[in-house]
């Protein structure tokens, strides 16, 4: 059992930065691909963006790309979400989530899920 637990939320002025934190427990995440997603109040959950094992692959959901980073450090168990240019539509409840390889990157069909954070950003 793999245990997920995000860190790095808070309130931001847009334009300004966070930085997500997933720190996994249970399994080496070196094992696991991770994505990151998000649900604003009233909406669905999004894709925001995934990362294979070992950073090679990355994707991003146009409405972050060029502002987010997703990257990992799996000595350190690991994987962050950098949160830049932030925008007010961008305020949600971010989750972590990590899956054997082979998981469909923008789906929600990853095994582990964080419990999230949540990221506000004013105008």
């Amino acid at each position: 059992q793999v245990q997920l637990v995000e860190s790095g939320g808070g309130s931001v002025q847009a334009g300004g930065s966070l930085r997500l934190s997933c720190a996994a427990s249970g399994r080496s995440l070196s094992s696991l691909v991770m994505g990151w997603f998000r649900q604003a109040p009233g909406k669905e959950r999004e894709f925001v963006a995934y990362i294979s094992r070992f950073g090679n692959g990355i994707l991003y959901a146009d409405s972050v790309k060029g502002r987010f980073i997703i990257s990992r450090d799996n000595a350190k168990n690991t994987g962050y979400l950098q949160l830049n240019s932030l925008k007010p539509e961008d305020t949600a409840v971010y989750y972590c989530a990590a899956s054997a390889p082979g998981v469909s990157a923008t789906s929600e069909n990853y095994l582990y899920w964080g419990q999230g954070t949540q990221v506000i950003v004013s105008s």
